[in-house]
């Protein structure tokens, strides 16, 4: 069985590895030219997703992913500041949390290494569809063609596979702009350095603004002490942040803009809003050219709306059926896990328990179940966020916030 997979991001690859690993003959075809070219925020792996690429990967390989992660409980309990970085609030105990966090970037690299010779960087598909026997097909912008038993739309939130199949995007603007950039705990003022510790953070204001702080170190909160085995791209404590906007012809302005251009454009925006220097000092003194912005993209929380075609010999998965926004910081730990659920329908197929349509029918079902639950907790923090941008909402915020955080004081 031949298996053509349109996108080399993370579920691309972690398709491609456990393809690879079970003896499937697969290729995937990525636009990209070098694997470290990704952005984004750190990616968090909770337990489900974490057995699911131990799965998919060869042992030495997890275990380079573990070495290269950060480990949740290790870190404080996350917490909730107000526009002056006034505290409101704390997150769960993560002390008994399996989850880790690694960066997009190194997780990718390891899977393309585990992907092996299956990966075909610098490839573009510009149409997919069918021959003439009826088999699915590929065609890359230099007119050349592939074809396979399977193909598999991996290709993201604007997927050529997913809209081929479903006759429409499958993904709409969630109503907020994203701008990430990276941070080094250590280039930050004593300060801030205290206030925002080793932990993750989220701060609201008026007007829909938004800022999260994630905090990454693979190097000091090792999930696996093996630093001979350590992959990652960050080396020490670093805040790996995120602006967030609602859509508007301005924030679109700011998309134009990349760099210290960017980050003094979003320290000029937050400023006219009322929030104070020091909750800012993060993107103030954050490494200019990893500052850049993103559309937050979301598919349907109705289960029943995702992958909306006939099973077949062509599927999707990740983004490119659950586009999901970044506030749950689970969209890529399910799109491994809808790669693990893909092999495994066709290790049933490969031992001839199953057919081919029966078994893409069986995974798109439960694929549609975790993309729903995802979706559904990823959509909460982004409704919320956006409620602050009516007149009623920008009120409560701006007096009930700082009412919420005096309260706090008195008690503690």
């Amino acid at each position: 069985m031949r298996i053509i997979i349109v996108g080399g991001g993370i579920g691309g690859l972690a398709l491609a590895a456990g393809l690879r690993r079970q003896g499937f003959d697969a290729a995937v075809l990525e636009k990209d030219i070098d694997p470290a070219v990704t952005g984004g925020y750190h990616i968090t792996l909770d337990g489900p997703a974490q057995s699911a690429l131990r799965e998919l990967v060869e042992p030495e390989i997890f275990e380079r992913v573990l070495a290269s992660a950060s480990a949740l409980r290790l870190r404080e309990p996350d917490v909730f500041w107000d526009r002056r970085g006034r505290l409101l609030g704390h997150g769960p105990d993560l002390s008994d949390d399996p989850s880790v966090d690694i960066d997009r970037i190194t997780l990718r690299l390891l899977l393309a290494e585990a992907a092996g010779d299956s990966l075909h960087l610098g490839r573009t598909v510009s149409r997919v569809g069918r021959t003439e026997e009826g088999r699915p097909e590929a065609t890359l912008d230099d007119g050349s063609s592939t074809a396979g038993d399977l193909l598999v739309g991996a290709d993201g939130v604007h997927s050529l596979v997913a809209r081929h199949l479903a006759g429409a995007p499958t993904s709409r603007p969630a109503g907020i702009v994203g701008f990430s950039g990276r941070t080094s705990a250590h280039d930050l003022s004593p300060g801030e350095q205290v206030r925002l510790g080793p932990r993750s953070g989220l701060a609201i204001g008026p007007r829909g603004a938004a800022l999260y702080v994630g905090f990454l170190d693979p190097a000091g909160n090792a999930v696996l002490d093996a630093p001979g085995l350590r992959a990652s791209v960050t080396t020490g404590p670093t805040y790996i942040w995120g602006a967030m906007f609602p859509e508007s012809s301005r924030t679109s302005l700011l998309r134009g803009e990349t760099g210290a251009a960017l980050r003094d454009a979003l320290l000029a925006r937050y400023r006219q809003q009322g929030w104070s220097e020091p909750s800012l000092e993060v993107i103030a003194r954050a490494e200019e050219n990893s500052v850049a912005a993103f559309r937050f993209n979301a598919a349907s929380t109705r289960a029943r709306d995702l992958a909306p075609w006939p099973a077949g010999p062509m599927t999707a998965l990740g983004d490119a059926v659950h586009a999901t926004p970044p506030t749950a910081g689970m969209g890529a730990g399910v799109a491994i896990r809808d790669a693990a659920g893909l092999v495994s329908h066709l290790c049933d197929v490969r031992s001839a328990t199953t057919t081919l349509s029966v078994a893409v029918s069986r995974f798109e079902a439960e694929m549609r179940l975790r993309g729903g639950v995802m979706l559904t907790l990823a959509m909460k923090t982004v409704r919320l966020i956006l409620a602050t941008d009516t007149r009623l909402g920008a009120a409560v915020t701006g007096a009930a916030l700082p009412a919420l955080a005096a309260v706090r004081r008195i008690r503690h």
